[in-house]
């Protein structure tokens, strides 16, 4: 893993591949437990990590998770060094990352929600739809929020409308219209 070097905003040395996992939402408690909520599929997946960087602004420190506990739309997680609850409501609003090094390699035809961020996407017409923004999921599937100067589309993602993500030219292709 390279390491970047980041001493104009105060944030030391910190791996140069991390990957937004959810956020601070709150503290649990009054012992400096955090509440976060994980843009995973499953809230639990963010404890296969030991060790979480916390932060905002592309500013990230490391924190190693030291308990933990689940509930049904996020987790709760006792932070080393974090043992009151002022100190943990200051990290409210911090981004969870972990470096992408320590991901599973996703199976074939599967995707994680950074990598699509950012590709363009372009319909079986060969007409530029915008690129992706973000994703969204909706419980029934995941959907790619499109954007260019003019508009914002919803895609759903899809087999029967998302035909092909080719990483290495950075373009998902898309059966969908642009009137749609």
């Amino acid at each position: 893993m390279t390491l970047v070097d980041k001493v104009g905003q105060g944030a030391g040395t910190f791996p140069d591949d991390l990957v937004d996992m959810g956020y601070v939402s709150g503290v649990f408690g009054v012992r400096g437990w955090v509440k976060v909520v994980a843009d995973t599929q499953y809230a639990d997946s963010l404890l296969d990590y030991e060790v979480w960087w916390l932060g905002r602004d592309g500013d990230y420190k490391p924190y190693t998770v030291v308990d933990s506990n689940i509930q049904p739309k996020n987790l709760n997680a006792q932070l080393e060094g974090i043992n009151d609850r002022d100190v943990a409501f200051a990290l409210k609003g911090c981004k969870v990352a972990v470096p992408r090094s320590l991901m599973p390699v996703p199976e074939e035809g599967e995707y994680y929600w950074s990598d699509l961020m950012g590709l363009q996407v372009v319909n079986l017409q060969g007409e530029s739809m915008g690129t992706v923004d973000h994703l969204l999921s909706t419980g029934a599937n995941d959907v790619l929020v499109v954007r260019d100067e003019k508009q914002e589309r919803l895609i759903p993602f899809v087999k029967s409308v998302v035909t092909q993500v080719e990483l290495e030219s950075r373009t998902i292709r898309v059966d969908w219209g642009l009137d749609y």
